[in-house]
């Protein structure tokens, strides 16, 4: 008799040593995001890093995923490729994310992507537009944004409208604003336009003076201009001071219209801009209700308006993330990016869905992202049709 009793107390006790306790199954699901948080283009990687921690507050609210919190694991590429690449690894092999959204430039994406590649770990790209990103073959990347040249086939139908006849562009020279050139300067030639001087600046650059002077040469009506909102302030301005009479037309969504109101004044007046979220007019947005409560968070929280067009990057990068995870059943790299293919939901810039884009047998995937277009009127951000 005590033998058996010592036998099952043996058993019992075995069993709670295998059962994992309430802390370790209710560990935190860790998510890797990569931004910009200090450079040049430190404001706007800010703002998509407010939006991701938007997503982790609503997620969390409502029990996280399968039960689990969801834990930030947030790194600074200081908007710089060589330091995309080693917060990738960092995040990896030290912090040991099962996922990554990141890292709002292409260059800085395109470094990062070959570290996804070897240690097998997937990664949302919320923000970067080249075409390469998805071109590559590389099966661990997810693009929510779209590429120049999708966005440049959401502008097409306005082309008319917008009355380009001969265009010049001016932009940053990275992969990003290489590919927006080829990308927009294909599609007008499609159109009838003429296609005329190509110009870049450096990331860092704040006198663009002499590009726009060549510019203003040429006898175009319209500059396509490609870049941050920074520089694009600074861009505004030095071609007021010049006189330059063109239409302006930003393109990438990263142009923060109510930010260049205020920061460029009169010099931003009937500029159009390509954006991929409305906050003027959440209602206009797919799911106009969770358009209203993203905006309504985002002020609750006192962050700027202005930094609204790209804080529903971050949402929309966690929010999909975290939709694979519940899909996945587990924080595991492969499951995640095998339930990356299987997810469909509408965030704050609308349907979320992945198509495979790129050589057969190493897609990444690809979704069809809402694009639209607004303008500064009369120092108001408006609908121009």
């Amino acid at each position: 008799m005590a033998t058996r009793w010592i036998v099952l107390v043996a058993l019992v006790l075995a069993a709670i040593a295998t059962t994992p306790g309430p802390a370790q199954s209710q560990a935190p699901i860790k998510i890797g995001v990569i931004e910009p948080l200090s450079g040049p283009v430190a404001a706007s990687g800010n703002y998509v890093r407010m939006g991701a921690e938007i997503a982790r507050d609503w997620l969390n609210a409502r029990g996280g995923v399968n039960g689990r919190k969801i834990d930030l694991v947030i790194e600074d590429n200081k908007s710089d490729p060589k330091e995309a690449a080693s917060a990738a690894e960092k995040l990896i092999v030290r912090d040991r994310v099962p996922a990554i959204m990141g890292a709002w430039g292409s260059s800085m994406t395109l470094a990062a992507m070959p570290k996804l590649e070897e240690y097998g770990v997937p990664m949302v790209v919320e923000t970067s537009s080249a075409a390469s990103i998805t071109k590559r073959g590389n099966p661990w990347i997810f693009r929510i944004s779209p590429p120049s040249e999708m966005e440049a086939l959401g502008l097409e139908q306005y082309v008319d409208k917008l009355g380009v006849k001969r265009a010049d562009f001016l932009a940053v020279n990275t992969d990003w604003g290489r590919g927006a050139i080829s990308a927009f300067g294909d599609m007008l030639k499609r159109r009838g336009a003429v296609v005329g001087a190509a110009e870049f600046m450096d990331q860092a650059a704040t006198d663009m003076n002499a590009q726009l002077t060549k510019i203003k040469g040429t006898g175009g009506d319209t500059l396509f201009l490609t870049t941050a909102v920074e520089q694009i302030t600074l861009v505004m301005k030095q071609a007021q001071e010049q006189r330059l009479a063109r239409k302006i037309i930003t393109t990438g969504g990263s142009s923060s219209p109510t930010q260049l109101v205020k920061q460029a004044g009169a010099a931003a007046e009937g500029s159009y801009h390509i954006v991929f979220f409305m906050p003027w007019f959440p209602e206009a947005m797919p799911d106009g209700k969770l358009a209203r409560m993203f905006v309504d968070e985002w002020s609750k929280r006192g962050h700027p308006f202005e930094g609204l067009t790209e804080g529903f990057r971050g949402h929309d990068g966690i929010a999909t993330l975290a939709e694979a995870i519940r899909v996945a059943g587990k924080d595991e790299p492969k499951a995640i990016r095998d339930a990356l293919w299987k997810v469909s939901l509408v965030g704050v810039n609308g349907p979320i869905k992945f198509e495979k884009d790129g050589p057969a047998g190493k897609e990444s995937g690809q979704s069809k992202p809402s694009i639209f277009v607004v303008q500064i009127k009369d120092g108001k951000v408006a609908l121009p049709w």
